[in-house]
């Protein structure tokens, strides 16, 4: 009987431990089951704020992008969106502003508009086709000054008060002057030593960056452009004369490329340069295709020096053989080729097409500036101006100044810098070769006691029936004062003939 009470209690021990180990057991999950729960909504809730941060921080994102884009669009794009001619806004303001003035550097009046008695204008030019394509027209399509600057000449920075009275008594408002950095003598004198020959001059300032004269020839009379519309666009005699060929004009640069050559050389050879030695027999064969000196001239025994004073073309030839594409191609690109200028004037890009696969044949016709190579007379302005400031480039204008009918300034356009294209000491180098050609090579028409003359002259053949463009590139100083000039004369002869006289009436003029 003992035995069984024990064995009794016993089981009931086993079953009430049994059942407290299920009762842990069932606690023990659901306490799991509660954690995993609780884990569950953490875990969720943190997948919740990680999207609410992304979330947060896109819009962060898109609203900082907006507020660069305005910031972008408001220094970089807008003048040009104002300055649309689709931009309806210039048509309101045609009707309420008397359209400001175009002057030049000493205040002549360049383009000035008339209002009739009847309410309507007229735009006038005084000097009337000698500032044809660098001030531009107002009529059959905007060009030149008149475009770039449309917006500001359409806006009237008078007194608050006369602007207001202005428009309660129906009265247009006086719109604000564009002051140029154009000098009126050296406009007048490019254009008449241009004469009746096709081509183009510009003059700059290679120390600040101005524009001094630009002119085109063809050209046109601004005043009588409607009239003559149909005949200028017809242009049966193909002057082109709509164009303005300073800056849209593409032509082969003929022996004024040997500077970019010499360069390239220079840089290969710092040290033995010096040692370069070339006998000239007039003519010389690549590959089967012989390249002559202008009249088969022998030249004799040359060094780099000599070689580039003389423009010997077979010189040339050989040293573009020697040269390293990949490198030669970069420095072209250095200065511009196949690349946007510097400006808001209407041109074209130049363009210069060696590359590692390109034939003897072919390199030797691009060292000497023939060849696929093109460039504009604005953009070999350009590198001389950049030579002559020690290589380094300016900003390139052509606006000086905006100013308010009364003379009260607006705005105020200062040099800047561009770009550094070469070293000082190649700046440096290269000035000494362009001196050569004109106290020894072929621009010694240019040699004088009143100013110091760089230069280099081309001949630029571009059809077989016709003479070759004439070219003078170069730059002249006196003291602190410099001035740099690209002349171009369309299928005429020799630089040294035609482009280089031109030249000299200009320095002669910039320095009287």
């Amino acid at each position: 009987m003992k035995d069984l009470d024990e064995k009794k209690i016993r089981k009931r021990k086993k079953e009430q431990k049994l059942n407290r180990e299920e009762k842990s057991n069932r606690e023990d999950k659901k306490m799991r089951k509660a954690d995993n729960l609780e884990e569950g909504k953490e875990k969720k809730k943190r997948s919740t704020n990680r999207e609410i941060i992304m979330t947060t921080y896109i819009f962060i994102g898109l609203f900082v992008g907006l507020i660069a884009y305005f910031s972008y669009f408001l220094i970089v794009e807008s003048s040009d969106v104002i300055n649309n001619t689709y931009n309806k806004r210039q048509d309101l303001l045609a009707t309420r502003v008397v359209r400001g003035k175009i002057l030049s550097n000493n205040y002549e009046v360049l383009a000035e508009t008339k209002e009739n008695e009847d309410g309507s204008s007229k735009r006038i030019y005084p000097y009337k086709d000698l500032f044809a394509h660098i001030v531009g027209r107002n009529s059959n399509g905007k060009t030149g000054i008149e475009s770039l600057e449309n917006f500001k000449l359409l806006t009237s920075n008078i007194n608050p008060i006369s602007k207001v009275m202005n428009e309660l008594a129906g009265e247009k408002s006086i719109g604000d002057n564009i002051v140029t950095t154009l000098d009126l003598n050296l406009q007048k004198v490019a254009y008449n030593a241009l004469g009746n020959h096709k081509g183009a001059v510009v003059v700059m300032d290679p120390s600040t960056g101005k524009i001094l004269a630009m002119v085109s020839k063809p050209d046109y009379d601004p005043n009588t452009i409607s009239v003559n519309w149909n005949t200028l666009v017809e242009d049966s005699e193909n002057d082109s004369a709509l164009i303005n060929r300073a800056t849209q004009g593409l032509y082969p640069p003929g022996s004024i490329f040997k500077i970019i050559t010499t360069l390239e050389y220079l840089r290969e050879n710092p040290k033995n340069y010096l040692k370069y030695r070339y006998n000239c027999v007039g003519k010389d064969n690549f590959n089967g295709m012989e390249i002559n000196c202008y009249n088969s001239e022998r030249h004799g025994e040359e060094d780099l020096l000599s070689s580039f004073a003389n423009s010997c073309n077979t010189s040339y030839a050989t040293i573009g053989n020697k040269l390293n594409l990949s490198k030669y191609r970069r420095l072209c690109e250095q200065f511009l080729f196949n690349s946007s200028l510097p400006t808001k004037l209407e041109y074209r890009k130049s363009s210069f097409v060696l590359d590692e696969d390109s034939s003897v044949q072919e390199v030797a016709q691009t060292a000497i500036g023939q060849g696929k190579t093109q460039i504009s007379p604005f953009h070999a302005a350009l590198i001389v101006s950049a030579i002559a400031n020690s290589g380094t480039l300016m900003q390139p204008y052509v606006v000086d100044h905006i100013e308010n009918y009364n003379g009260d300034m607006v705005k105020k356009y200062l040099p800047s810098t561009y770009d550094s294209l070469i070293s000082a000491n190649e700046a440096k180098v290269i000035t000494r070769f362009m001196k050569e050609v004109v106290n020894s090579g072929t621009a010694e028409a240019l040699k004088n006691n009143k100013y110091s003359v760089a230069g280099k002259t081309g001949s630029a053949d571009h059809n077989s029936n016709l003479p070759a463009h004439a070219w003078f590139v170069g730059f002249a100083s006196k003291g602190k004062k410099k001035v740099a000039v690209s002349v171009i004369v369309e299928s005429v002869g020799t630089g040294s003939t035609y482009a280089v006289p031109i030249a000299k009436k200009l320095f002669d003029n910039y320095f009287d």
